[in-house]
């Protein structure tokens, strides 16, 4: 348990940051209330609450936003915009940081822009830590079990639905943005822009949800996790074509909660294949609404790194920083998961 240590939330606000900060108050962290918007801060705090208003373009504030924290969990999108910052600010201050990023250049920078700095302070960076990015290099990593590379790693996604949040939204605005319009996919060990329509394709998940149509090379933030400590040079993600048509609409509503968790209808199976010459690992993974299940992962990673539980320190995933079957094990009140090999 947290034992009252204080943890910041950076966009605690957010959908996915209210979340978070009811999984810290559960595993019994004390929440920092931290953001742009000091209004939105002030109507969910609680009486007592640790408030702390920050903008990303005021270092001193931040500074203050994280004065006598443990840690940091950045919830705010778009993550190009507010990764950068909190990351200089917990490097000054000296605690871990972490994000719930599924946007994939901004990941890349973070590994790219921190990685030295970060080794050299000694202080844990773990972007994506969330449904995008942080499970399915768990998932994977586990997977691999003893292999020490593959040849090819499938991250498949059966959403029954995807409800995106204004967050979501305009992360993919910014992404489309810095891509210039195109597609991105890993391939060839790199990743590679591309100008062509990402193919239709059929995906044989397990039980219940069966043959799918699925959009291939949809590509998210595993692309960038998985690779970044796995020597995989060709990974593919994959997306449900009912998923990729809801976030494509401008009609999608926002989620609607169905339960006293505050957690949508949505449901999720996510399914890894890796492959090494004519061998293959699996693992899948089951659960409920991908934005509520990103808050138990990423206290779960705080809680790893503020006990010494971590393989390393520096820039990391969550696969080369924790022991991913261990990780997947601590999941099992939110995430079942399933290992084959």
């Amino acid at each position: 348990m947290g034992a009252g240590q204080q943890v910041a939330v950076y966009g605690a606000y957010g959908h996915t940051g209210r979340f978070v900060v009811a999984q810290l108050r559960a595993r019994g962290f004390v929440p920092v209330l931290s953001g742009r918007d000091a209004g939105r801060l002030a109507a969910l705090a609680r009486p007592g609450d640790d408030v702390r208003p920050a903008a990303v373009d005021d270092p001193a504030a931040l500074d203050a936003a994280l004065a006598g924290v443990a840690a940091v969990i950045n919830c705010a999108g778009p993550f190009a915009t507010t990764a950068a910052p909190l990351i200089e600010a917990a490097l000054r201050a000296g605690i871990p940081y972490v994000d719930v990023a599924a946007e994939i250049e901004a990941n890349v920078d973070t590994f790219a822009q921190f990685a030295d700095r970060a080794r050299a302070a000694g202080t844990a960076v773990v972007p994506a830590m969330a449904f995008y990015g942080g499970l399915g290099d768990l998932l994977a990593t586990a997977a691999m079990g003893d292999w020490t590379a593959a040849d090819e790693a499938h991250v498949a996604y059966g959403l029954n639905s995807w409800h995106p949040t204004e967050g979501t939204r305009i992360a993919g605005v910014v992404s489309r943005e810095r891509r210039g319009g195109r597609r991105v996919r890993f391939a060839n060990g790199r990743l590679e822009y591309r100008d062509d329509a990402a193919p239709t394709l059929e995906w044989d998940f397990p039980e219940p949800v069966g043959t799918r149509a699925v959009i291939g090379e949809f590509t998210m933030a595993d692309v960038v996790t998985i690779p970044s400590h796995l020597p995989i040079p060709e990974v593919r993600t994959y997306m449900t074509v009912e998923a990729a048509g809801d976030i494509a609409s401008p009609d999608t509503p926002t989620p609607a909660a169905v339960d006293a968790d505050g957690r949508s209808d949505q449901t999720f199976l996510v399914e890894v294949v890796i492959r090494s010459g004519g061998a293959e690992r699996r693992a899948v993974a089951r659960g409920q609404d991908i934005y509520a299940v990103t808050a138990p992962l990423a206290v779960e990673a705080v809680a790893r790194i503020l006990t010494g539980r971590t393989r390393t320190v520096g820039v990391a995933s969550a696969g080369e920083i924790f022991d991913a079957p261990d990780f997947l094990r601590a999941l099992s009140a939110h995430v079942s998961v399933e290992l084959t090999r």
